[in-house]
């Protein structure tokens, strides 16, 4: 059960915990809905898909993990194939026994709460995984890994909650989920940074890789930043200074990380942790200050 959990990697549902309370809040600010029930509905599904992408993303890289010396709590993947304590095929079970969760959250929302793309929700979550990190596809190695974040946590995952409250997409404005869409694609650069040197062995081809570190690393501030700027659109109808509220607490973290930059490469692991958490705090301060601001604020 201990190497389950440490497979499970917790710190990681705050990836997706935080993009589902983001759409439920955008679903009660621009379509009036809320049901404790369907919230209830939404973080259990989240909880299957944080499960089903950390096991199937070890399953899939367990070989470039095996030689990861520089990994952190946010990155590396769980470790427990290289030491030991659960195999490559395990690992690719629970991936599918938690595929078969989601996919019986899809059933529930669509037969028992009448959401007829709920379904069809529940299947691009395991698309994009598949696309990401398995052939043929295998994006992850082959180049725009970090497109295939920015569609999954910045637009599925809000789309989805979006639905999954307010019944429909019409009320939607798109333009809402623009920021979060950056974030997910900053948080892909910025979480693979400490992975570099296994990733070049690994012949991956992250930002890092193909750019370098110091570009990857003013790529994530500068994609960050841009979402922060952005803000507004997360919040259509509000007054423009509460979007800049919701920026001040990441606009510090961001600020913070910016002396980093020269020097927070994977080899200086302690410079590279303190980036790496200021920049994609930056990111969940961010979407947790919408999220407040679309639930209370005028």
């Amino acid at each position: 059960m201990k190497a389950w959990l440490q497979a499970a990697r917790p710190p990681a549902q705050a990836n997706i915990a935080v993009p589902l309370l983001f759409g439920q809040a955008l679903a009660y600010a621009q379509a009036g809905a809320f049901s404790w029930k369907r919230f209830a509905l939404v973080h259990v599904y989240g909880l299957f898909v944080h499960l089903f992408i950390v096991f199937a993303n070890d399953a899939a890289d367990w070989r470039a993990d095996l030689g990861n010396k520089t990994y952190n709590v946010f990155s590396g993947g769980s470790r427990v194939v290289p030491e030991g304590k659960l195999t490559p095929r395990q690992l690719a079970n629970g991936a599918m026994l938690m595929a078969l969760g989601i996919g019986a959250i899809g059933a529930v929302a669509g037969f028992i709460e009448r959401l007829p793309f709920a379904v069809v929700l529940a299947a691009l979550p395991l698309g994009i995984l598949w696309a990401y990190s398995f052939p043929p596809f295998r994006l992850s190695y082959r180049g725009n890994g970090e497109v295939l974040q920015a569609l999954g946590v910045g637009v599925v995952l809000p789309l989805t909650a979006f639905y999954y409250q307010a019944g429909t997409f019409a009320p939607l404005h798109l333009a809402s989920i623009v920021p979060t869409a950056l974030l997910g694609y900053a948080g892909n650069v910025t979480t693979a940074l400490p992975d570099t040197p296994a990733d070049r062995k690994a012949r991956k081809r992250t930002l890092a890789v193909v750019l370098g570190e110091r570009p990857a690393r003013i790529t994530a501030i500068g994609v960050t930043a841009a979402a922060l700027l952005l803000g507004f659109m997360a919040l259509p109808g509000k007054a423009p200074w509460i979007a800049a509220v919701a920026a001040l607490a990441p606009a510090v973290a961001l600020g913070l990380a910016v002396p980093l930059v020269p020097h927070a490469n994977a080899s200086a692991r302690n410079a590279c942790l303190r980036f790496v958490v200021l920049v994609a705090g930056a990111g969940s301060l961010a979407q947790l200050g919408w999220t407040a601001a679309a639930f209370i604020a005028p």
